[in-house]
Parts: structure tokens; sequence; C-alpha cells
């Protein structure tokens, strides 16, 4: 599953790009607010995406990943209503949060698919 850990790093690490040129655009009145949080968040998702992929045991880690994943695209969205953000932006955007949450649920299926596997090993081991 290194290949898959190391596309959602890539993928994590060009939506960052994209959304600091994004913020640059926000009014000034906004940039230590939404930008703010909306960097933090970012950066919650590369560490978290990190340490996930450290973890022995990662389902909770997973669990979190995909929580900070739902606030960035609420943060998003409510830039683009807010009018900070204009659609074309927004849409890019989005489509990077989306693909990030394909690779987390792929990541996420076959976590899944290798417990089992794990378990049917163990309980074949001990007939």
């Amino acid at each position: 599953m290194n290949q898959e850990d190391l596309q959602i790093r890539l993928k994590v690490e060009e939506m960052i790009r994209y959304g600091y040129a994004a913020l640059r655009q926000f009014p000034k009145s906004e940039k230590h607010v939404l930008s703010a949080e909306i960097r933090q968040c970012m950066y919650s998702i590369l560490r978290l995406v990190i340490v996930c992929n450290r973890r022995y045991y990662k389902k909770t880690t997973m669990q979190d990943l995909d929580s900070e994943l739902d606030l960035l695209r609420s943060l998003v969205r409510l830039s683009k209503e807010l009018g900070f953000l204009p659609f074309k932006q927004y849409e890019v955007w989005s489509r990077h949060n989306d693909q990030i949450g394909c690779y987390l649920g792929k990541w996420m299926r076959w976590m899944k698919q290798e417990a089992v596997r794990r378990q049917a090993a163990s309980k074949g081991q001990g007939r």
C-alpha cells in the first residue's frame, strides 16, 4: 500500500499549493480568520496522512483524516458562498478535495481487506 500512501500525500501537497494561491486573493479582513482556518485545516490533513502512513493501527487516524477533509470542504464552500472565492477556483479546489477523498476511500477499503485477511490467517494458524 506504499504507492497509495505516496499518491495521497502528493495529492494533498498539490491541493495545499493550489489552496495557497487561492487564499492570497482573499480580502485582508479574512486573511487572519477564514483564510487562517483553511490553512490550518490543510496542514492538519497533511499531518494526518503522514501519521496514518506511519501507524500500524490506522482506523481512528483515518476517521480523523476523513473528518478534517469534510471540514475543509465546508470551509471552501463557505468561502465561495461569502464571495471570497470565485466559482472557477472553487470548482478546481473541490476537484482536488474530491480526488483526495477518493484516495482516502481506497485506502480505507484496503485497510479493511487487510484486517479481514489477517484475521483469516490467524484463525488458520490456530487450528
